[in-house]
C-alpha cells in the first residue's frame, strides 16, 4: 500500500433484501486529506460507511489500511476503532445522563492501582483535550446541559482523542451555526495537517468547497468518479450526483411577491410566549401563505412553532385559529384543529423505527381518528401507495421497516404522515435538513404547491436560500424574540443576513 494513502477499499459489493446497496464500489482516502463523500439519499454513502466501520457485513471487495498487513473487516464499531476508523454521526450517539469527560473516556477510563476509575485524572485529560481544541467546556456537567451543537463537538473530541487515522464525519454540520462550522472546520484542518485521513459526508454543496480537497461521488450505490475539488466546479458535482444536468432551482417560486393581506387569516397569535424558551410575540398568518421563521441556531424558530402548535404549551397570550380563539392543551388538540407539525429531530420525534412505512405514514390519522376506529387496511395500504408514489420514497415495499430506509427517505414518510391527515396549517421545522439536493427540489416545489391550494404553513430552515425560494415572508428571532418581519424587497440574501445580525426591518 502506497505509503501516503490512509485507506483503499476497492470492489465493495452490499445487498439488502430487495436492494443492490453498494455494487463494486472503491474508495481511496490519503493522509493529511479531507474527501468528501457525496451522493443523493440511497446513494449507498452510508452503507459504505457502515461496511468500513463493521456495522454492514460485505459480501465481496477488500479494504487496507495504512500500517496493517493485508485486508481487514471490521467485526463491529470498537473493532474499527482500535484498528484507528472512528465515525461521529449526524445524530450524536453519546450518553446524555452522563458527564462530558465520562463521554469521552467511556471504555478506556483511566484507573487507580486498586482498578477504579481515576475520576480526577479523567477530568484533567477531559479539560485539557477541550483546551487543545478550543472548546470552552465545563467536562464535570452532564452532556445533556449542552446544546446538540456543543455535543457534536464533544463526540468529535472523543473520536479525534482515539489517535485515529481515518476519522468519518457523518453530516457533522447539521446542527452548528456558522459560528461553530467555522470551528469545526478549524478543527478538520487542525487534523489534516497532523496527517488524519478525514471523510466528510455532506449536503451542503458550499461547505464541500470551503475544507474538502477531494470528493467522491456515488449514485444509486455505485461510483461515479474520485475528482480532486478543482476539477468538479458545483454545477457537474451536482450533474454527478443526480446524472443529469440540473435546472437552476430559482425557477420553483411563481415570479413576484403576492400580497396575502386581503386573503383570511389562518393563525393569529398575540402574546404566546413559553417561559424560557421564547419571548411573547405575534404572528398573523394567512390562508395560502408561507412563512418563514429565520434566526441563528438556538434563536427561537422551533420553539415559537411549537408554541403556536401546543407540542410546547403556551403559557401567556391567546391564539385564533380560522378567527376563533382556541386552547391548544396538546397536539391531539392541535391535530383536531386542522394542524400539523413535521419536528426537526426525526429520530426522537418522528419516525417509530420498528413499524413499517405504512404504518409510519397513517400513524397521525389514526391518532386523530382514536385508538377504537381503526383505519381499515385497504384503505391503509392506498394511502401508503399514494404517498410513496407521490413523494418518490424509496423503499423496496410499503412494508419495509422505516429504520432500513435512508435519512430522506425517513423524511419523506414523515412528511407523508401529515399529509394523509390533510391539514389546513402545518409546520415544516427543517424538513430538508441531512437530505439531498434533489429531494430538497421536491419538497420545496411541494411546499408552494400546498399553498397554493390553499394551505398555510410555517417554514423552518437553517439555509436562507431555501427559505427565499419557499417563503412569502419571513418572521426574524433572535435569543428567544421575535424581533421583525421581512417581505418584499427585503427578501434577499443580504436583506435577511442584515435582519438577523441587526434587529430586522419590521413591516408588521
Amino acid at each position: 500500500m502506497d505509503s501516503k494513502i490512509a485507506l483503499t477499499m476497492r470492489g465493495i459489493c452490499m445487498t439488502f433484501p430487495g436492494v443492490k446497496a453498494l455494487d463494486n464500489v472503491d474508495f481511496t482516502l490519503k493522509k493529511g486529506e479531507i474527501r468528501a463523500l457525496m451522493g443523493e439519499n440511497g446513494a449507498g454513502k452510508s452503507t459504505l460507511i457502515k461496511c468500513l466501520t463493521g456495522v454492514n457485513k460485505f459480501e465481496a471487495g477488500e479494504i487496507h489500511v495504512d500500517g496493517i498487513e493485508g485486508s481487514i473487516v471490521n467485526k463491529d464499531t470498537m473493532d474499527a476503532q482500535k484498528k484507528g476508523i472512528s465515525t461521529v454521526y449526524q445524530e450524536v450517539n453519546l450518553c446524555p445522563n452522563l458527564s462530558v469527560a465520562e463521554n469521552l473516556y467511556i471504555g478506556r477510563e483511566p484507573l487507580t492501582k486498586i482498578g477504579t476509575v481515576n475520576r480526577r485524572k479523567m477530568n484533567q485529560m477531559a479539560a485539557q483535550l477541550m483546551k487543545d481544541l478550543d472548546l470552552d467546556i465545563e467536562v464535570t456537567k452532564n452532556l445533556e446541559e449542552y446544546s446538540l451543537a456543543l455535543q457534536q463537538m464533544i463526540a468529535i473530541a472523543r473520536a479525534v482523542d482515539t489517535k485515529c487515522k481515518v476519522l468519518i464525519l457523518d453530516e457533522p454540520t447539521s446542527s452548528l451555526d456558522d459560528n461553530e462550522v467555522e470551528k469545526l472546520f478549524g478543527m478538520m484542518k487542525r487534523l489534516r495537517n497532523q496527517g488524519v485521513g478525514i471523510i466528510f459526508v455532506t449536503h451542503f454543496l458550499e461547505q464541500v468547497y470551503a475544507v474538502c480537497d477531494g470528493i467522491t461521488v456515488l449514485r444509486n450505490g455505485t461510483l461515479v468518479g474520485e475528482y480532486t475539488v478543482e476539477e468538479l466546479p458545483r454545477v457537474k458535482l451536482v450533474a454527478a450526483m443526480m446524472g443529469k444536468d440540473f435546472d437552476d432551482l430559482a425557477s420553483i417560486k411563481p415570479e413576484g411577491s403576492m400580497d396575502f393581506s386581503h386573503a383570511p387569516l389562518e393563525i393569529d397569535a398575540k402574546g404566546l410566549s413559553h417561559a424560557g424558551k421564547i419571548k411573547p410575540f405575534d404572528l398573523e398568518i394567512h390562508k395560502g401563505e408561507v412563512v418563514g421563521l429565520t434566526g441563528l441556531l438556538g434563536s427561537g424558530r422551533s420553539e415559537l412553532a411549537r408554541a403556536i402548535y401546543g407540542a410546547d404549551r403556551a403559557q401567556t397570550g391567546t391564539l385564533k385559529v380560522n378567527g376563533k380563539e382556541v386552547k391548544i392543551k396538546s397536539p391531539i388538540d392541535a391535530m383536531n384543529l386542522g394542524m400539523g407539525l413535521l419536528p426537526d429531530d426525526r429520530k426522537a420525534e418522528g419516525i417509530i423505527g420498528d413499524l413499517s412505512v405504512r404504518e409510519n405514514i397513517i400513524l397521525a390519522m389514526q391518532a386523530k381518528a382514536g385508538i377504537f376506529k381503526k383505519i381499515p387496511m385497504a384503505k391503509q395500504i392506498e394511502l401508503a401507495d399514494q404517498y410513496i408514489e407521490m413523494l418518490q420514497i424509496k423503499t423496496a415495499s410499503r412494508e419495509t421497516l422505516i429504520k432500513r430506509l435512508s435519512g430522506g427517505n425517513q423524511q419523506k414518510v414523515i412528511l407523508a404522515r401529515w399529509l394523509a391527515t390533510n391539514p389546513d396549517f402545518l409546520v415544516l421545522d427543517e424538513p430538508t435538513r441531512g437530505i439531498d439536493i434533489g429531494t430538497k427540489t421536491e419538497i420545496q416545489k411541494l411546499v408552494i404547491k400546498l399553498a397554493q391550494e390553499g394551505k398555510s404553513l410555517i417554514f423552518i430552515s437553517s439555509e436562507i436560500e431555501e427559505m427565499l425560494r419557499t417563503c412569502n415572508r419571513m418572521a426574524v428571532l433572535r435569543d428567544g424574540a421575535k424581533v421583525g418581519e421581512i417581505s418584499g424587497d427585503d427578501m434577499t440574501q443580504e436583506g435577511v443576513m442584515h435582519a438577523i445580525a441587526g434587529g430586522g426591518a419590521s413591516h408588521e
